[in-house]
């Protein structure tokens, strides 16, 4: 048998231990045998090693091999720039690794946050005398005494409890505070047995003795904490694409460099300057800028996401959410506001709805005596927190009493004579005060208990018998408020003549009413889940609560919309086989209630096995495994514990779910505006491999220099597709559907787009502006020039600021890929305008400067060659918008 179905001698026996406790010396001997009571770390990666890899990824490899060719360039053809170009990427490698290291360093630290829920110092028996010793030190078969507002230090089975209650919420989720005593329990699950108190929970009310059986690593939390460490966590949507897009880039420059190495081969270039003007091909076509801009543009999201309070703590999560087609969210602090309220009476036949309990300080008069029982029946304790009296004990009594203070209007304090204190036999609890009317005895608790104690109904201003019908009514509304999953107490009165002992008194009741108290929903979270439904983002509630209190809240948040939900319970997934549990996945309406943190994790797994991108929600300790796996985690920043927080990848700081669909819109305009300026950029590509094909094919002299390459892809480029990566979310962008998991970053139409439209108008017009400058300046065909000659200068220079010119309105042309400009919010992103203008400055200050000719061997250009550029760029715009017209055209045409 397990230990919560023994009983308390037999749990002692079993452990070798008895009602005094252990000796000093054999408590001794067991801390040497099992160890200390704390979780333990697992050993992960050195961080050496985590350093390393930040500069080994792949794109980071494609990167240092690019510097190596430069370096090896500058080596055969000193003075060509190459180096310089070499130490540029270095440069970009070295930003990036520190950055993202600096990432990994501030992540998850869930050890020493599981740390903080464990008491120092618990109260155990040794030798038969209590000890204050340190909870790390407690070994199985200690004997503890627990008290209100203790924290439980390790798995412990209770010897004897009076008028105990435990608040689970952090280790099972349950968000209702539990009665526990110390008979054996026939539960099967020992999370819900009702004489066990789990490491990591909280005594609400009342006190006890309890035996230790499980300790560290072997209790519950401790496997919650293995299960947390263990977990890998997901590779996002973003990491993956970016691994994909790495190696797509790469083949795409080797490919061109060999292709270009046979054309020289083929024109009769020599061996060295054909190996040399491949190199430059394949560096040209490696976009330095990616990385940096990548990173740089989720940065900026996080910033924007905290401004409506969702905070980022991994850069690739920022572009998960926006892919995510699931959120399986917790319900107690995330659906719910995490604190109970008595939100329906039944009193004189009539359920009161929330709307009608306004009417509750106009009955109060009536019923003033219920009134009272709420307010004065219960064991709370008053004390002083910031200055301000607050009440510590059982939510629900706090929830009763608040409930009363409102309806009467006034605090009443009548002394208490007498107590029968609650335990899970009686199931109520009785108070006995002396008022001003003379001596009355209060009494609350479940219905079934108080109705054989009843023989009278206050029933408006009379008290009359209480017949069959009365009862049966008031077992109507018993269901009725637990099917809306609310937790329900009777209540019952009665004035007593002189002084008796409480218990002898539980008789001749008067049975006045019925409250149902519940955690309610938040009041925005039903249009958040409307809006996820609407973005084609389905939501799960995964609950450690019952289900009928679980199916009541996604009723009220309409999370549920069907007459029929799939609801499964901990231990019906327990009998599920993976194939059963991915079609249960399938239903439009589910809801997961009484499962543990293991049960989460399988969901989860399952869900990505389905191909979802998974967000998981949560607050607890029993949420942090699943927060780790899942695509993104989503954890609570103001009633969320330490270890939900780190190990999760983003955190609530107003703990609104609401919050989360405002989040996922930041995501999904992160994906589509990384898609523009990767447009934008890749774009630059041809007009950088153009002029060394003309330079091979043509016989004319090179166009543009490797330094002048390195001034479009890490300097005047970032600065504009950092604006891209600003652009607010279109405001239809939660109206279409998740992106399908298989979508491309990169794909074909965006290549064909950058590379066979745009990157041409480009390349076109630099090699036009080229050969404008050099025909103006006299060159004729075949001529040599050298590279410091100036009219060389100014044609590479008119080559360069072509290219710039044309980047300039390329990336309003990418800022709105779909839909004419004409019309649109051109100048509402103010970071891509002072991008734009940073770019003309920089260019300005490398054609006219005296630096700007050292560095990247430029000349001033005239500005008739200026004007020449400006009907090229005119003209780009015109067949960019002309190509959009067709395409829209086409598109109404196919889907008519």
């Amino acid at each position: 048998m397990k230990i919560h179905q023994l009983s308390p001698d037999e749990v002692l026996d079993s452990l070798k231990s008895g009602q005094d406790g252990l000796s000093q010396a054999e408590a001794l001997r067991r801390l040497s045998e099992y160890g200390l009571n704390r979780i333990d770390k697992v050993r992960g990666e050195p961080l050496g090693l985590v350093f390393i890899k930040e500069f080994i990824h792949f794109f980071a490899l494609i990167l240092w091999l690019a510097a190596g060719l430069a370096f090896f360039a500058e080596s055969r053809q000193p003075g060509g720039g190459m180096d310089t170009l070499g130490y540029a990427i270095l440069g970009v490698i070295a930003i990036n690794g520190l950055f993202s290291f600096w990432q990994q360093f501030r992540a998850e630290r869930a050890v020493a946050a599981l740390q903080k829920l464990l008491p120092p110092y618990v109260k155990a028996l040794r030798d038969g005398r209590i000890e204050l010793i340190l909870a790390a030190d407690l070994v199985p078969g200690d004997v503890i005494v627990l008290q209100e507002g203790d924290n439980v230090p390790a798995d412990c089975r209770l010897l004897e409890a009076f008028s105990l209650r435990v608040n689970n919420a952090t280790v099972t989720g349950e968000s209702m505070p539990k009665a526990r005593d110390a008979a054996p329990c026939s539960e099967e699950d020992l999370l819900h047995g009702r004489n066990t108190l789990l490491a990591g929970t909280s005594i609400v009310s009342g006190d006890g003795r309890a035996v230790v059986f499980a300790t560290g690593m072997h209790t519950e939390f401790g496997k919650i904490a293995h299960l947390t460490q263990t977990a890998r966590a997901a590779t996002s949507p973003m990491q993956q694409e970016i691994v994909r897009l790495s190696r797509v880039v790469a083949l795409l420059a080797l490919s061109l460099g060999v292709v270009f190495f046979f054309i020289g081969q083929s024109v009769g270039l020599s061996f060295w300057e054909n190996f040399i003007f491949a190199i430059g091909i394949i560096v040209a076509n490696v976009p330095e800028g990616l990385l940096p801009t990548v990173t740089l543009s989720l940065a900026m999201a996080t910033q924007r996401m905290a401004k409506r309070n969702a905070l980022i703590r991994h850069l690739p999560s920022v572009e998960a959410l926006g892919s995510a087609t699931v959120i399986c969210t917790d319900k107690t602090g995330t659906l719910t506001e995490n604190r109970m309220v008595a939100s329906t009476l039944y009193l004189n036949g009539q359920i009161l709805t929330p709307t009608e309990v306004k009417r509750r300080h106009e009955l109060a008069r009536v019923y003033r005596r219920f009134f009272e029982d709420a307010l004065l029946c219960h064991n709370l304790k008053e004390t002083i927190i910031a200055g301000k009296p607050q009440l510590l004990g059982d939510p629900m009594e706090v929830a009763l009493v608040c409930m009363a203070k409102t309806c009467l209007g006034e605090n009443i304090s009548y002394p208490k004579i007498n107590e029968v204190p609650f335990d899970t036999d009686r199931k109520r609890l009785s108070t006995l005060h002396q008022t001003p009317g003379g001596l009355v005895l209060y009494c609350k608790g479940a219905l079934e208990m108080l109705l054989p104690l009843c023989n009278r109904l206050q029933t408006g201003d009379a008290i009359t018998p209480l017949t069959l019908e009365a009862q049966q009514n008031f077992t109507r509304a018993l269901e009725d408020m637990a099917r809306d999953g609310l937790r329900v107490l009777a209540f019952a009165w009665r004035e007593l003549e002189d002084d008796h002992d409480g218990e002898r008194c539980e008789h001749d009741l008067i049975l006045c009413g019925l409250v149902g108290l519940a955690d309610p929903p938040r009041p925005e979270v039903r249009d958040a889940i409307g809006k996820c439904r609407k973005a084609g983002i389905k939501v799960i509630m995964v609950t450690g609560d019952h289900p009928h209190t679980a199916l009541a809240i996604g009723r009220q948040i309409g999370q549920i919309q069907s007459e029929t939900p799939v609801i499964i319970t901990g231990e019906q997934l327990r009998k599920l086989s993976e194939i059963q549990l991915r079609l249960a996945l399938d239903a439009p309406d589910i809801i997961f209630a009484r499962v543990g943190a293991d049960q989460k994790m399988r969901i989860v797994s399952a869900l990505k096995k389905k191909k979802h991108v998974v967000a998981v929600t949560g607050d607890g300790v029993n949420d942090a495994p699943a927060l780790k796996m899942a695509d993104i985690g989503i954890a609570m920043g103001v009633i969320g514990t330490d270890v939900a927080k780190e190990a999760a990848d983003m955190i609530l700081l107003d703990d609104n779910f609401a919050s989360i669909v405002a989040a996922i819109e930041e995501g999904r305009a992160v994906y589509d505006n990384i898609r523009k300026f990767l447009t934008y950029i890749l774009t630059s590509n041809i007009p950088e491999v153009v002029p060394y094909l003309a330079f091979a094919l043509l016989k004319i002299p090179l166009p543009l220099t490797i330094i002048q390459i390195l001034v479009v892809d890490l300097g005047t480029d970032m600065l504009p597709a950092l604006g891209l990566g600003a652009d607010p979310p279109d405001p239809g962008i939660m109206c279409k559907p998740p992106r399908a998991r298989q979508e491309r970053l990169l794909n074909w139409p965006l290549l064909l787009r950058a590379y066979l439209f745009l990157g041409l108008l480009e390349a076109a017009a630099a090699m036009a502006a080229y050969s404008f400058v050099l025909h103006d300046g006299g060159w004729s065909w075949g001529e040599r020039l050298e590279s410091h000659d100036p009219l060389y200068l100014q044609a590479t220079t008119a080559c360069l600021s072509a290219i710039i010119m044309m980047q300039v309105v390329n990336v309003f042309l990418c800022k709105i890929p779909g839909r004419s400009l004409f019309g649109a919010h051109v100048f509402a992103n103010r970071l891509l305008l002072w991008g734009v203008a940073l770019e003309i400055v920089v260019i300005l200050i490398v054609v006219y400067t005296p630096w700007g000719h050292l560095v990247f061997g430029t000349a001033p250009i005239a500005p008739a060659v200026w004007l020449f550029m400006l009907p090229c760029a005119l003209g780009m715009l015109l067949m960019e918008e002309g190509r959009k017209w067709v395409a829209a055209r086409w598109r109404k045409k196919r889907g008519g």
